[in-house]
């Protein structure tokens, strides 16, 4: 059996990876995918995670995108998944790169028109989660004050 060439570009779950990066750091490279998710596909498909991308073989490749686009078939915990009891079916899911945006959009949709509190924190440009308004977030009319309105207040 020859040895295989190393890869400069490897292509996984439809992503161009660089072959010269750890295969356990270049899967965050892929939109969705944490530091703890790669390490969870790495450790089920059997790769060691300190491998070179470019040294992996075809059937390896074939196997990481597979573990990746399928988790629950190789029972990776649900909890490492990005998307958990989905609010249309209640399925657990793992959703990937332009996915991962046309969901968190069509969420953000929802919460608007259900104008539920982070729905109207989000249709008027707030801070969504508890962040404090007084010195952050000020943009538009209410930044700063004005000097000739100040003078002519005092006299």
């Amino acid at each position: 059996m020859a040895k295989e060439e190393f890869k400069l570009i490897v292509r996984i779950a439809n992503v161009d990876i660089g072959g010269n990066k750890k295969l356990g750091y270049a899967l965050n490279k892929i939109k969705g995918i944490s530091y703890s998710f790669a390490n969870a596909v790495c450790l089920v498909s059997g790769i060691d995670k300190f491998k070179k991308v470019g040294d992996c073989t075809d059937e390896e490749v074939k196997k990481l995108s597979d573990v990746i686009e399928n988790p629950a078939k190789y029972n990776i915990p649900p909890w490492l998944y990005n998307r958990r009891k989905d609010y249309e079916t209640g399925e657990d899911k793992h959703i990937l790169s332009g996915n991962l945006d046309f969901i968190k959009s069509n969420d953000i949709r929802m919460m608007k028109k259900i104008k539920c509190y982070k729905g109207v924190r989000h249709a008027l440009g707030l801070p969504v989660r508890g962040q404090r308004t007084k010195a952050n977030f000020r943009k538009g009319i209410t930044l700063g004050v004005k000097r000739g309105k100040m003078k002519a207040g005092r006299s």
